[in-house]
């Protein structure tokens, strides 16, 4: 038998505190996401007297998250408080990752011509420029517009029109932008006769699934281009980008295709807290009763659950990389 441990911290402007008690936890972590979010469930009354936390840790304290068994914890999430909810009882403390810093305003400003890179640098420069900008994602753009947005905004756009894996290393303020599942994290393995509680995944061939792309740009005199790849006769996908090259089209095609169409597995799988697991990282996957079904998998999503019945972590995988 396992003993649970937590361990969550706050940092409000150099005032530290622990947090003593807790009622549930639960994480979400995804490349589908702009952002890790976090939320703390704690009972709202203690001895019949009403907690009150805004004044110790208000909006925008930071805080990181460790779990584990027998005092072996891990670092689960770092971020930032984003609001303070009441409801049914309980109390709710909302957690961002680093996306909470780059909801500010940015200055309006036409870029022409520019790149995915150097878009998210204008924005790290405008809002805190102590981070780096991790990109190996080569889009470009004749021109890219910033009018009355904020840098989720402008993330956002990007994330929608490009398929970027967008995300932050709060811990060494880092902005990522990557091209989808080309990053190769950590080696997990998952058995379903082992470490698997369970399970409702179904395994997908790209032959088997027909998905046609369009990508449409509009350029800087008016003009719409298009192109389409993939296969006619089954899902139909449309994606309206802003100005850009033809390159940079085949790109967001190709990564367009590489998230709909693939061999690997639709649906999840319940473990535990072991393995520790991120999104990103390669899932070894064994199934002595299917043994097509073993390989490779990239892991798309993981949520993470933590109260008084255990500690819980649905996963869900995606395409097949080996």
């Amino acid at each position: 038998m396992y003993d649970m441990n937590w361990d969550i911290r706050f940092d409000n402007a150099g005032k530290k505190f622990r947090l003593g008690l807790l009622a549930s936890l639960k994480i979400n972590c995804s490349v589908d996401n702009l952002a890790d979010v976090a939320e703390i469930t704690l009972p709202e009354a203690v001895m019949n007297q009403v907690l009150s936390l805004e004044a110790s840790i208000p909006r925008g304290t930071s805080l990181i998250i460790k779990l584990g068994y027998d005092g072996q914890l891990e670092k689960e999430f770092e971020g930032f408080i984003q609001d303070i909810t009441t409801n049914d009882s309980t109390l709710k403390i909302l957690c961002e990752d680093a996306l909470f810093l780059f909801r500010k305003s940015v200055k309006d400003l036409e870029l022409k011509p520019t790149s995915i890179k150097a878009i998210a640098q204008y924005l790290v420069n405008q809002i805190d420029p102590s981070f780096k900008v991790s990109c190996d994602y080569n889009i470009s753009y004749e021109k890219f517009t910033i009018h009355q947005a904020t840098g989720y905004d402008v993330l956002k756009k990007l994330q929608e029109e490009t398929k970027a894996n967008i995300y932050f290393d709060t811990s060494n303020k880092i902005l990522h932008i990557h091209p989808p599942y080309i990053e190769k994290g950590a080696d997990v393995v998952y058995s379903m006769h082992r470490n698997i509680e369970k399970s409702s995944l179904e395994y997908k061939r790209a032959i088997d699934k027909k998905v046609e792309v369009t990508i449409e740009s509009t350029n800087i005199k008016g003009k719409v281009t298009s192109i389409k790849r993939g296969t006619t006769g089954g899902d139909s996908i449309t994606l309206k980008v802003g100005p850009m090259t033809a390159a940079a089209m085949e790109e967001i095609a190709a990564a367009a295709l590489r998230k709909n169409n693939f061999d690997g597995f639709a649906g999840t799988f319940d473990g535990w807290l072991v393995p520790f697991v991120r999104p990103g990282d390669s899932a070894h996957y064994i199934d002595l009763d299917y043994p097509h079904k073993k390989g490779t998998y990239y892991v798309v999503g993981v949520e993470t659950t933590f109260d008084e019945s255990g500690g819980k972590r649905t996963i869900t995988p995606g395409i097949k990389l080996g």
